[in-house]
């Protein structure tokens, strides 16, 4: 059974020596071929310009906004979840764990758009098992639900020699044969067969679990589906598989499975890795997490609104007649009827509302950044804002500043979002024609 470390964003990884501190949420110790497999996949990834860690000496790392888990070569698992909820001086560790996975599970469901099983509170609350086995239990649960109600079948054309006619007989190639083959018959015909892209996919999903999980629970279903699918083949070429899935009425339920089985088959990496090593690791940059978390549930809660991500029509440069330098803010929004717009960008950080010497911990850049947004999306005639995770005491009300510009309307405010309960203070905070976080 692989080694299951557990820590949060920024945490620290250092090699472990003979004496080392045990291993907590914000510093873990591993074993150095496991480290060293840590830093050759640094490496790789900033070669394709994605961050993952930071060295912070010869032994010792420094995890950034990733979250997930990590497989090394030799069987480390390192787990690592989101950084934005304070232990209480009453709170055990474990329960802080399980408030940050469930949180990650609740991003995770709305940025990839995961068709859930709602379990409820109670079957939660017993579920205390990384994120991997988490993931491993939806796709589980969608592949039994399918056993039941039926795989697809599919025709495949099959071209074979027999010494009996079947289907259609290959004219051109009978008349060419020898004499002593006139007794063999060239054929062609359709077999109605459970060997489809869609179910080869699954079965190599389901392959991988069985070698990959640490649940009982989750092995010994498993290996029963396993069973009852012996004669489905494994993909040899995934990428082409997946290209060649289908959707339909007919393939209703495979649409729930499906984002689940890329999860699991697709190593979800921000760049792909080198080499043949397929672990079961899972990596989300937090920031974009984050951002379809707050853009999934503007849309729920702002009916009258509409919102758009990743809008891009503005630049802030023009190189002869050519627009260059493109101006992309995380979140769009227009009011239907009064075409009010406001700009919102999202940021993954925690802030300080009581360090106004430090300017709360607001970044030049970012405020650069909402000024440029302001002046060629808004000309300056409505407010931006910039939206952080809740805290507690920390960062519980609103930030607002004021533009050193002549309109009065080039106004800058900086929300905090309660990403545990979004949409209590959505709720609360709409009132004539201005949004609030």
């Amino acid at each position: 059974m692989p080694d299951l470390i557990t820590v949060r964003e920024y945490a620290y990884i250092s090699v472990a020596y003979v004496g080392c501190p045990e291993s907590t949420i914000d510093h873990a110790y591993i074993s150095e071929s496991a480290f060293e497999y840590l830093c050759d996949l640094s490496a790789s990834f900033s070669k394709n310009g994605a961050k993952i860690f930071e060295l912070a000496g010869r032994r010792k790392l420094r995890l950034d906004q990733y979250v997930g888990v990590i497989e090394t070569k030799c069987g480390t698992r390192i787990e690592i979840l989101p950084k934005h909820i304070s232990q209480t001086v009453d709170e055990s560790i474990d329960s802080l764990v399980e408030k940050e996975r469930e949180l990650l599970k609740k991003m995770l469901r709305v940025s990839l758009h995961l068709p859930y099983r709602d379990v409820g509170e109670a079957s939660l609350s017993r579920f205390k098992q990384p994120i991997h086995e988490w993931v491993i239990e939806q796709f589980l649960y969608h592949f039994e639900i399918l056993i039941q109600h039926g795989l697809r079948f599919d025709y495949q054309r099959v071209q074979e020699e027999q010494k009996y006619l079947k289907g259609q007989l290959q004219h051109v190639k009978y008349m060419r044969q020898p004499p002593a083959k006139k007794h063999i018959f060239p054929i062609e015909h359709d077999v109605y067969e459970v060997n489809r892209p869609e179910n080869r996919l699954i079965k190599t999903a389901l392959d991988l679990i069985c070698k990959k999980t640490s649940s009982p629970k989750n092995w010994k279903l498993a290996q029963e589906l396993r069973l009852m699918t012996g004669e489905i083949p494994k993909s040899q070429n995934i990428a082409q598989d997946f290209k060649q899935w289908q959707s339909g009425r007919l393939l209703a339920l495979y649409t729930d499975i499906k984002p689940w089985t890329e999860l699991i088959l697709s190593e979800y990496m921000p760049v792909s890795t080198q080499g043949s090593w397929r672990g079961m690791s899972l990596l989300f940059p937090m920031e974009k997490l984050f951002e379809h978390y707050v853009a999934y549930h503007l849309r729920r809660e702002l009916k009258d609104w509409q919102v758009s991500t990743q809008v891009s029509n503005q630049h802030i440069c023009l190189y002869g007649d050519n627009p260059i330098f493109r101006l992309r803010p995380d979140i769009y929004i227009q009011h239907k009827q009064t075409k009010r717009k406001i700009v919102l960008d999202t940021k993954w950080k925690l802030l300080d509302q009581t360090n106004r010497a430090g300017r709360f911990g607001l970044k030049d850049s970012d405020i650069q950044q909402m000024f440029a947004y302001s002046h060629y999306y808004l000309e300056h005639s409505s407010e931006v804002i910039l939206v952080y995770p809740y805290q507690l005491n920390k960062f519980d009300n609103e930030i607002s500043l004021k533009f050193n510009v002549d309109s009065g309307e080039a106004i800058l405010r900086v929300v905090p979002f309660n990403v545990e309960k979004p949409e209590n203070l959505i709720n609360s905070c709409i009132s004539s024609g201005t949004v609030c976080l």
